[in-house]
């Protein structure tokens, strides 16, 4: 696809940042420290990988708003335009060794996000999309969600609360519905990649509750031009700010969703 200026350079910021955190990765592989040591080198790597977004972002649009979640919110000139970035999203992922982890860069414009790049470095897969141009994978993948209609075909993704989080009786109870039903579930540790694999197929759902807003800014638009559905768990919530998400193809989300939906929140 032929993307628009701000996507262009969307995906030029998430190259470097990428480049970046390749190269320390390498570093972490290789790490016989203690954790808080390999915590301290990873936080590093993550810091400066969103000072390599803000600054191709900021000298691109500088009068656009910054929201990150290492430096939190800068406000700009324009105050109908935000970038949303997320520089390392699968921290434990990477601080363990494990290849799957990605750079988030979103775009919002009067509180919606127009335009989206989650990037998985280590794979060099960029997914990216812009509101009503569709989602694509690299230089010339169209994305589509899964067609499957049967429940025990689908596989479905989610991330599981650890170290006593209020969400983890709600994710241990939504497991015991939706596993005797379905084809598995997967936990990879990656909110915006969870999203971008329902985007391209691989997955056929999506569900997580307490995610930031960086954590799934990209991946919400990516769902959504990919032709899926993606709201926020209770019609209550707002998806963005309150981080209660499930997404899924339209040919399963009602049947998918009303199993997440089941426990009171």
């Amino acid at each position: 696809m032929q993307g628009s200026a701000n996507l262009n350079v969307m995906i030029k910021a998430a190259r470097k940042a990428g480049r970046s955190l390749v190269k320390d990765f390498r570093e972490v592989e290789a790490l016989t420290v203690t954790m808080k040591g390999a915590g301290d080198f990873v936080s590093r790597a993550d810091k400066r990988a969103e000072e390599i977004i803000e600054e191709e972002l900021m000298a691109a649009r500088p009068s656009y708003g910054f929201l990150g979640e290492e430096s939190g919110e800068k406000e700009g000139e324009d105050p109908t335009r935000r970038w949303i970035v997320d520089p390392l999203d699968g921290t434990t992922n990477y601080l363990h060794g494990m290849p799957h982890w990605a750079v988030s860069i979103a775009l919002e414009h009067k509180g919606q996000i127009v335009a989206a790049v989650v990037y998985d470095p280590a794979k060099d897969e960029m997914f990216y999309a812009e509101k009503g141009q569709g989602a694509w994978l690299n230089d010339s993948q169209r994305l589509r969600v899964t067609q499957r209609t049967k429940m025990i075909e689908t596989v479905y993704a989610t991330g599981l609360p650890f170290a006593g989080s209020k969400y983890l009786p709600a994710a241990l109870s939504d497991l015991g519905r939706l596993l005797p039903v379905c084809a598995g579930v997967r936990r990879w540790g990656a909110a915006s990649l969870d999203l971008a694999y329902v985007a391209a197929g691989r997955y056929d759902g999506y569900w997580e509750r307490g995610l930031k807003i960086w954590d799934i800014a990209g991946g919400v638009l990516l769902v959504r031009e990919a032709g899926g559905l993606v709201e926020p768990i209770r019609a209550e919530q707002d998806l963005l700010n309150d981080g209660h998400v499930v997404a899924a193809s339209g040919a399963v989300f009602e049947k998918f969703s009303n199993i997440i939906r089941k426990r009171p929140e």
